[in-house]
Parts: structure tokens; C-alpha cells; sequence
């Protein structure tokens, strides 16, 4: 089981180089790693689960972020209205294969598990991507997201190549914005 102690933290070099790609078929000792990294997403959204395994609480985990640098992912945003319209994912080899013009920002920004420090500012990404990866099971996995869902899997993709959403934030100006994107 993944806990706090297992998150890295920014600086470390494996947070900042480009995960490698998972074999397929995928290997038993990956398939545990994603089914962990999904593991630790649902249960850190629960706030006795967090307590009783000193987690902190998240949406997204990449394999780089236990300091495994591989291309693996997991995503959990869950709807409590409209259960089928829950998000969770553990995936490899994701990739976004197109994206939209529009572009959005969370209007009180992103933070990672990642990273301890807290970032101020906008984080500007595709407002709907579609993503291709591969589950534990080797199928290909197809994704249209929008919103919160898109910027998850933008932000944990991110992670894969070495990039953290710190790095997307205006230096001069971090709470500029054009007027054409969209505030969630």
C-alpha cells in the first residue's frame, strides 16, 4: 500500500526526467504498481482512511511521483450526483492524442502530492483532450475529458515527462490570464 512516505518530493531528479514506456504485455509487478497508485487515489479521498493511513488527499498519481519512473497513471474524481459519470482510471502509456483549441484554468489553482510548497496561480490547460492509453488488462483505452477531468490527466501526464504544474504558471504575471479561457 502507498502512503505519504512513499510520495517524493519536489526537488528529486525522478520527478524531473521523462518516464520510461511500460512493456505490454504489462508485467505482473507493474499491474501492482497501477492497481497501488488507484488504490491510493480512492482511499485518500476518504478522510478516516486518510487519518488511518497518514495519506494526503488527491485526484491524480503518476508513477514517478513513488519514484518509479514509468509511464503509469491513475485518475479518481468521483460524482457523487451522477455516479456514472465517476473518472477513475490506472492506465499506461497515456498519451493525449488531440486536444482543443479552448483552453481553461482551475480558478483556485492546481497543487501536487508532490510538491510540499504552496504555488500560487493560473495553470492554463486544454479545456477537452482525448487520451489513448492501456489498462491492466493490456486493452486500449480511449478518453474524451472535459473540465477537471482534462486538467487531471493534462497535470498527470505532465509528471510523465518531467514537467510539474508549477512550470505552466506566468513567472512575471501568475494570476494573468487571457480573457478567452475558461474559469473553473
Amino acid at each position: 500500500m502507498i502512503n505519504k512516505k512513499n510520495i517524493i518530493i519536489d526537488p528529486h531528479d525522478t520527478l524531473r526526467a521523462r518516464a520510461e514506456e511500460v512493456k505490454s504485455p504489462i508485467s505482473n509487478e507493474d499491474k501492482e504498481i497501477l492497481k497501488k497508485l488507484l488504490e491510493y487515489v480512492i482511499m485518500s479521498q476518504d478522510d478516516e482512511l486518510c487519518e488511518k493511513y497518514d495519506l494526503k488527499p488527491g485526484i491524480g498519481l503518476a508513477a514517478p511521483q513513488i519514484n518509479v519512473s514509468k509511464r503509469m497513471i491513475a485518475v479518481h474524481i468521483p460524482d457523487e450526483e451522477n455516479p456514472k459519470n465517476t473518472v477513475s482510471y490506472a492506465l499506461y502509456n497515456p498519451k493525449i492524442i488531440s486536444h482543443s483549441a479552448q483552453k481553461c484554468y482551475l480558478a483556485g489553482g492546481e497543487g501536487c502530492l508532490s510538491v510540499e510548497e504552496d504555488i500560487k496561480g493560473y495553470v492554463p490547460r486544454y479545456s477537452r483532450i482525448k487520451v489513448v492509453g492501456y489498462n491492466e488488462n493490456d486493452e486500449k483505452v480511449t478518453l474524451n475529458l472535459t473540465d477537471l477531468p482534462a486538467i487531471c490527466f493534462q497535470h498527470e501526464i505532465d509528471h510523465l515527462n518531467g514537467i510539474l504544474f508549477y512550470d505552466h504558471i506566468n513567472k512575471e504575471n501568475p494570476f494573468d490570464v487571457p480573457e478567452d479561457y475558461e474559469k473553473l
